[in-house]
């Protein structure tokens, strides 16, 4: 086997399709299968049951998938510290972060990792960021942009980059839910109709608030994604929860406005994810150093 099959084995393994797994590798179909079953001969085992609709991991191939990313890791981390050494650093880093995240920290990030490595590639995927860590974990992507949890898994790396407040919003033409935690008690509460994330550190936190409270929220939505919260507000279907960094990169932002709920929920820590390990690539340490300025309340 060669470090050319072990990748083609990886991405396969990512995208259980061999269309997409060979447009990925730049060989045609034919190519990888062919590939995977040398990998397969020489391993002594099926990696992957295979038909005409569908790709699965076997068992045996799990246990391969480990040992090829700690593989390729190890060699990526070889080739680009000799490519640091010669002045010539270059490669692909991928980049797992929210729409509202690459508006907001990214002009600056990859403007300084742009000026000193040049030739160092992005690919960048977005999504809701209650999928950062995941992702990170899963070995999807090399970074992530997110929200801090309360406790980080093992092995997680961790670099703040900004806070903001996490708030409740209300329609800004609404005045009943626009008035709604100006009154004393919870009892305002009770009916306001509530739009809430699906999962996530948000949730949790207006969880708790309402526990502490001593309310079941009236829940009319679970959503994912802190945009279409944004969007379900303005449009006056009731309250929400999100950082307040996105309302400062929506279109939505005059159209809905923040409750002076007490107590507050508390704020958000935003940064950069990545798995302790591989920090010793030379090209994540290099995304790794670049600063970002921004700042949220």
């Amino acid at each position: 086997m060669d470090v050319q099959q072990l990748r083609q084995f990886l991405r396969l393994a990512e995208a259980l399709h061999f269309g997409r797994a060979s447009a990925s590798s730049n060989v045609s179909p034919s190519a990888l299968s062919r590939s995977i079953r040398q990998l397969e001969a020489e391993v002594g085992a099926r990696l992957f049951d295979r038909d005409n609709r569908s790709v699965a991991l076997t068992p045996q191939g799990e246990t391969v998938l480990g040992w090829a990313r700690e593989v390729l890791t190890g060699w990526d981390v070889v080739r680009h510290t000799v490519q640091e050494q010669s002045g010539n650093l270059q490669g692909e880093v991928s980049l797992y972060c929210s729409v509202t995240a690459s508006y907001s920290f990214l002009f600056e990030l990859l403007g300084k990792l742009r000026r000193d490595h040049p030739r160092i590639e992005l690919k960048l995927h977005t999504g809701d960021p209650e999928h950062a860590i995941a992702r990170v974990l899963a070995g999807n992507e090399d970074i992530a942009i997110g929200a801090r949890p309360d406790a980080l898994p093992a092995g997680l790396a961790f670099k703040p980059i900004a806070r903001s407040r996490l708030v409740f919003i209300a329609p800004a033409a609404e005045p009943r839910l626009r008035n709604v935690g100006r009154r004393p008690g919870p009892g305002q509460w009770v009916t306001t109709p509530m739009i809430l994330p699906e999962s996530g550190l948000a949730r949790q936190r207006a969880d708790q608030w309402f526990r502490d409270l001593g309310v079941r929220p009236r829940i009319y939505a679970q959503v994912a994604g802190n945009e279409a919260i944004v969007s379900m507000v303005s449009l006056g279907f009731g309250v929400g929860v999100v950082p307040e960094i996105v309302l400062a990169a929506s279109p939505l932002a005059r159209q809905v406005t923040i409750l002076r709920a007490t107590p507050a929920l508390a704020p958000y820590e935003v940064g950069l994810f990545t798995l302790e390990k591989k920090l010793r690539s030379p090209l994540v340490r290099a995304f790794w150093a670049a600063k970002a300025t921004t700042s949220a309340r």
